[in-house]
């Protein structure tokens, strides 16, 4: 092949896309692409052509007839062409620009909240970034070469070998590396489940849940089927005829408290009665503060239980990593839904967090994190103590929010003077399943781990600045 002309390096690629068309014969054809692409802004002034004798063997033309285009434009102006320096887009010869327009005013951007109490994320700020590099640099070191070419569908194991410890002893879950399969998070795996047929509905959930997780759902359409709750949880009592359960037992979601022993049980009882699945969402079970920590129900039958997983509220939304530790039974149907090759969680990414699983340093993050959510509660308490005592706060055992309960009626105005306040948080209300027969309360749901340690003091204040007088 001719030698390659690169523009930045005083050569060009010799694939010149030269269309040769039109009246006058071949020169004539040459000439007029040749200035049109010029013109155009296509070669860009300073831009060195091939030599003509390269661009005659790719065009297919005599030498002569490439010489005589290259004079022809070089008399014109459009090009310049000097001892040693080659035929070259003259530095005067300026594309040929539209008309220049009128900008439109580019609409006001969107102001964010100046306090931002929203209920899921973790302190962005706080993400290990030193130890993370740590990780990821050992992971890329020690990569096998095997790393860089297509993935496995079921993830890394390196990954899931580092998971199987952490789970077991962190968690309580049963389980061993072949029947792990990494996603990018909770809502990756109910597509996967869901909408890939893995399973089907009607499925049971809890009263008050994410909407977004209904929707996934919906759009798979599954049909959901809430579970009244109590201070013991869901009423698991209530199941009938679904396939399936959705749970947050270890810490129920946005309510709070963990789902009773005598109903982890009685729920397993249920899945094996019926052949049915428990689904259980371990979304924030490391962060608890005031007693050990809840275990897994998927220790108690894991031929029952999905115990699914991430790293979303731990460590951060952005690494975009999560797992089913699945009953073996449906393994290979997960695997054929997720695809040969894996397109969803980078393996990199993973490399490095099994390192950073295996080193501890996940273990360290957890434990300063937990201390610094702790601390943080106790000041949203001592602050609704001091302001407003008449306001209770629920839920506050584990997790990174709290519901505050409202006086009855109060919940709209509440959200609305938040807004206006510049506070971001959520209304109870919007977590409630539409069909639930379950009695509404008044609350608003209060992410005390989301700003940064300087902005958490100032969200307080404006907090407390809109809740409801007695």
């Amino acid at each position: 092949m001719v030698d390659s002309w690169v523009n930045s390096a005083e050569r060009i690629g010799s694939d010149l896309h030269l269309e040769l068309t039109g009246p006058g014969g071949r020169r004539a054809a040459l000439t007029r692409a040749l200035r049109e692409a010029v013109r155009s802004g296509r070669l860009a002034p300073g831009t060195r052509l091939p030599p003509y004798r390269s661009l005659a063997a790719d065009l297919g033309v005599a030498r002569n007839t490439v010489a005589d285009a290259y004079a022809e434009l070089v008399a014109e102006g459009w090009l310049t062409a000097r001892q040693g320096s080659g035929t070259r887009v003259g530095e005067r010869a300026e594309p040929l620009r539209p008309a220049a327009r009128v900008p439109k005013k580019a609409p006001p951007r969107a102001r964010g909240p100046r306090h931002n109490l929203a209920q899921g994320t973790p302190d962005a700020s706080a993400f290990p970034r030193t130890a993370w590099l740590a990780a990821y640099r050992r992971a890329l070191q020690q990569a096998p070469s095997e790393v860089f070419g297509p993935g496995d569908p079921a993830g890394r194991v390196e990954l899931r070998e580092a998971l199987t410890e952490y789970l077991a002893r962190a968690r309580g879950v049963r389980t061993e590396p072949g029947r792990i399969v990494i996603c990018s998070g909770f809502a990756h795996a109910l597509r996967l489940l869901f909408g890939g047929g893995v399973l089907r509905g009607p499925l049971g959930v809890e009263a008050y849940g994410l909407g977004f997780h209904r929707e996934i759902l919906a759009t798979a359409g599954v049909r959901t089927v809430p579970l009244p709750l109590d201070g013991h949880g869901a009423e698991v009592d209530r199941l009938g005829r679904e396939r399936a359960v959705l749970l947050t037992p270890a810490h129920q979601f946005p309510t709070g408290g963990p789902l009773h022993a005598a109903r982890r049980a009685a729920v397993i009882d249920w899945a094996r009665a019926r052949g049915g699945l428990v689904l259980e969402d371990d979304y924030d079970g490391e962060f608890r503060y005031d007693r050990k920590p809840v275990g897994a129900v998927q220790g108690l039958d894991p031929e029952h239980v999905i115990h699914m997983g991430s790293v979303s509220k731990s460590l951060s939304p952005a690494v975009r990593l999560g797992w089913m530790v699945l009953p073996e039974r449906y393994v290979d149907a997960v695997l054929a839904v997720k695809g040969e090759r894996e397109a969803w969680a980078s393996v990199l990414d993973q490399l490095a967090l099994a390192d950073f699983v295996a080193s501890g340093a996940y273990d360290r993050h957890v434990r300063r994190m937990r201390q610094r959510y702790r601390g943080r509660r106790d000041r949203l308490v001592a602050a609704l103590a001091e302001h407003a005592p008449h306001i209770e706060a629920t839920g506050i055992a584990a997790g990174l929010h709290a519901v505050l309960r409202l006086p009855p009626g109060t919940e709209a105005s509440t959200v609305k003077a938040a807004v206006w306040r510049g506070v971001a948080l959520d209304g109870l209300a919007a977590f409630r399943h539409p069909e639930t027969d379950m009695a509404a309360a008044d609350g608003i749901v209060v992410g005390y781990a989301t700003p940064s340690e300087h902005a958490y003091g100032p969200a307080l204040q404006a907090l407390c600045g809109v809740l409801p007088p007695p």
